[in-house]
């Protein structure tokens, strides 16, 4: 497996079959989590490990998944960082395959990968669209695809997938991510119905305003005119939406399916 996870840019120690942790609600459970070095990923990986789960955490930076890699460890679960691109589909399905033949299942997938490209949309570039899409869309269906054969010859799963309120809402600014959003709740409502034959659940989180790299980046006018739209008066955590995606990936969430959960403090209601 060495030369597999080399051809991935693998990184990360306590690789080996998962432990049987039986204080933990999530112990000998597999989770992908895409975009997962850093922010709300990080957070939701950080949320799994915690409580048992094995890791397989993707990124297309490698010197900040080996350093998110080694934070994660600290919980003691086995992890895995994977460097890979989750829009391409050689990528997505190396991914799959490098978990499934490391840890001999996959139980969990979270589809955390995303990116911005805003601008006015009369002057939007067509890179601008394309790329928004590629990473928060079809990035999804394909590294769905990949790990859904395997949960279904399980006969069993939890998919994952991070919406945003722009996807329900608009968002001036993010015509092409409110777009890419929006699909991605469409494609959660779909595959829902579809997998549902093998146990399989899919469900979507939507955040909203919430402290990560992403929004310090928006301009601090945009930033309070959202805060004043909220009515818990806040921006939100990354650890809050990670609490909720902890819920759905445990058994706790069985009969939940083909449903979007809102974490935006009132945003949208």
């Amino acid at each position: 497996m060495a030369g597999a996870r080399r051809a991935l840019g693998g990184l990360g120690g306590h690789v080996g079959a998962p432990q049987l942790m039986t204080d933990k609600r999530l112990a000998g459970r597999v989770a992908i989590v895409t975009g997962g070095s850093r922010g709300i990923g990080f957070a939701i990986a950080t949320r799994l490990a915690a409580d048992g789960a094995t890791v397989v955490v993707s990124a297309r930076d490698a010197a900040r998944l080996a350093s998110a890699v080694k934070e994660l460890e600290s919980h003691g679960a086995p992890i895995l960082g994977v460097v890979a691109d989750a829009s391409k589909r050689e990528d997505a399905d190396r991914l799959a395959d490098t978990a499934k033949q490391q840890f001999g299942r996959i139980d969990v997938l979270v589809n955390n990968a995303g990116m911005t490209r805003d601008a006015l949309f009369i002057r939007m570039k067509d890179d601008d669209w394309d790329r928004v899409m590629d990473v928060n869309l079809r990035g999804v269906f394909l590294i769905t695809r990949a790990v859904t054969k395997t949960m279904v010859r399980q006969k069993s799963g939890r998919v994952i997938n991070i919406a945003s309120t722009a996807g329900v809402m608009g968002n001036a600014g993010q015509a092409n991510y409110s777009a890419a959003k929006a699909g991605l709740i469409g494609f959660t409502k779909a595959t829902a119905r579809e997998l549902a034959h093998w146990s399989i659940t899919v469900n979507a989180v939507a955040p909203g305003l919430i402290d990560t790299d992403m929004a310090a980046a928006m301009p601090a006018e945009a930033r309070d005119a959202m805060i004043a739209q909220v009515p818990l008066k806040r921006a939100g955590t990354a650890r809050e939406v990670a609490e909720m995606v902890g819920f759905l990936a445990g058994d706790e969430a069985a009969y939940v399916t083909g449903q979007v959960f809102h974490v935006n403090g009132g945003l949208y209601m």
